[in-house]
């Protein structure tokens, strides 16, 4: 099997290059630039190396630099952003802040003739991030693409088959970023294309029946994909030695609760643990406003009573999630900053009284989950089931949370999901309410009211790391914003939020 290594620097899309490969039926996978030597990547027998972005300044004291001797393996190279300012660093160029200040956006580029772009127009749309950039070519490359700030957004070496591009050939808004990519990994790095998920799903499987071997496992879980599709792959490895526990918060969407209950208990034959703990977690959120505070009080709560749980059922070795790994990059990892955490993340509190903690999910994108509870035979409706946060609604109610303003939320939320349903066969990705906490003037009858406004989310994506906001057709808005005002008392107004990702996130907190 051909694979490739991404090395990380502290990136926020180094998942998302790895995604980007695996999806050209290539394994990637990643390391940190400091967890791997350049003898062990040449004793790995990887294709193709790919330098990650990373939000530091490669001419730094401190800055994430792995060895030169990685250049001299013979291994093909493709730097991007922080990568291509390494590679020149590395190779004798020059790196500096960018003279014309900052890129950032969508941003025309301009390509030469080269392997790299093969059968990419020679004027297309790139999506830059960058401070820096390189002031001076090292020996032996050649600048094969310009934008009209950036006069060395590509370089290369085609003899040494080392190369660097400024822009981010990951993400979607690079009109040509897929070809780029699949240029390097097939016709530079010579890989085929004869991995499949199926192989995951089965490689994990293995993974956990021996390092989970003979231990009791309990799994927190929401109903939702990602814990669902972790369920059944553990269930897969150690059967009845895995007890899924389902905490009712009184966070969730409305009919949650007893779909999750009636779905794995009645369904599936799982060991199915359901906790009522609405007041539990209002409590400890009452008077709580900070996004950050709240993920974290919802995850310290969701573990106190795995631990509760866990106590009841004798000794259990391990904590289980389902944790895809967008939910690492928002939480920060290594090198990479922190954009939110995630309450089975960053949320989780410091002691436990779990000695591990198994993630099968936690290198996998939300479509690749999906691919694999597929694989796994699980129901489709289930499997492309929309996504919930794990703090549930609790992230959707924007300020103090109470329970007068969830049920607002779960109706608007109800409302907005059946409106949806039957305009359109074409759902997006994700869809929901959120509540602010802004209140306006509105008019009922004759009478003056005031009452919260609603924001409906719409996006549509594959990677969720990415984004764009969905153009929903104008009489399911209307439809639905008609709906909510007249049915749902308290609310007053209906907006809809038309900010893609980046620079916004999916949700609102």
């Amino acid at each position: 099997m051909d694979k490739v290594l991404v090395l990380n620097f502290g990136g926020q899309y180094d998942q998302l290059i790895a995604r980007r490969i695996r999806a050209l039926h290539v394994f990637a996978e990643i390391k940190n630039y400091n967890q791997i030597t350049p003898e062990e990547i040449r004793a790995s027998g990887y294709r193709g190396i790919v330098f990650t972005g990373g939000p530091h300044s490669v001419y730094a004291d401190g800055a994430p630099r792995c060895k030169s001797a990685v250049l001299s393996l013979g291994i093909p190279v493709l730097g991007i952003c922080y990568g291509l300012q390494l590679l020149a660093f590395l190779t004798g160029g020059t790196v500096a802040p960018a003279e014309a200040g900052s890129e950032y956006g969508k941003t025309n580029v301009c390509t030469e003739e080269n392997a790299l772009f093969a059968g990419v127009p020679k004027n297309s749309v790139c999506w830059m991030s960058h401070t820096d950039a390189v002031q001076a070519v090292p020996p032996g490359f050649a600048v094969i693409a310009q934008t009209a700030h950036c006069p060395c957004a590509a370089i290369a070496d085609d003899a040494r088959k080392l190369y660097g591009v400024q822009f981010h050939p990951e993400v979607t808004h690079t009109e040509y970023g897929a070809r780029v990519l699949q240029n390097f990994v097939f016709d530079v790095c010579g890989c085929g294309g004869d991995w499949q998920m199926e192989d995951v799903a089965e490689a994990t499987i293995e993974k956990y029946k021996k390092v989970l071997s003979g231990k009791k496992v309990l799994l927190g879980l929401s109903g939702g994909v990602d814990s669902s599709v972790a369920a059944a792959l553990l269930h897969r490895a150690i059967g009845d030695r895995l007890t899924c526990v389902f905490v009712d918060h009184g966070l969730l969407r409305k009919g949650e609760g007893d779909f999750v209950e009636q779905t794995f208990r009645d369904r599936f034959g799982l060991r199915l643990i359901r906790v009522n703990a609405e007041d539990r977690f209002l409590a400890a959120l009452r008077g709580v406003t900070d996004p950050e505070a709240k993920r974290k009080i919802i995850g310290a709560q969701f573990v106190r009573v795995f631990e509760e749980e866990a106590k009841k059922l004798g000794k259990i070795d391990v904590l289980a999630q389902g944790t895809i790994y967008p939910d690492v990059i928002e939480s920060g990892k290594g090198d990479a900053a922190t954009i939110k955490s995630h309450h089975n993340v960053g949320g989780l509190p410091e002691r436990m009284t779990f000695s591990e903690i198994a993630e099968p999910l936690r290198e996998l994108f939300k479509d690749e989950v999906r691919q694999i509870g597929e694989a796994l035979g699980l129901p489709r409706k289930l499997v492309w089931r929309q996504p919930f946060p794990g703090p549930g609604l609790g992230v959707r109610v924007l300020g103090e949370i109470t329970k007068e303003k969830l049920e607002i939320l779960r109706e608007a939320d109800a409302i907005f999901r059946d409106v949806l349903e039957q305009h359109t066969s074409d759902l997006p990705n994700q869809y929901f309410a959120v509540l602010t906490d802004s209140r306006s003037v509105g008019v009922m009858g004759d009478e003056r009211t005031y009452g919260y406004t609603v924001a409906l989310r719409a996006v549509t994506t594959d990677d969720f790391m990415t984004a764009t906001w969905t153009r929903l057709p104008y009489d399911a808005l209307e439809d639905a914003s008609s709906r909510i005002t007249n049915e749902v008392k308290g609310v007053s107004r209906v907006v809809y939020d038309i900010t893609s990702k980046p620079p916004a996130t999916v949700e609102w907190e």
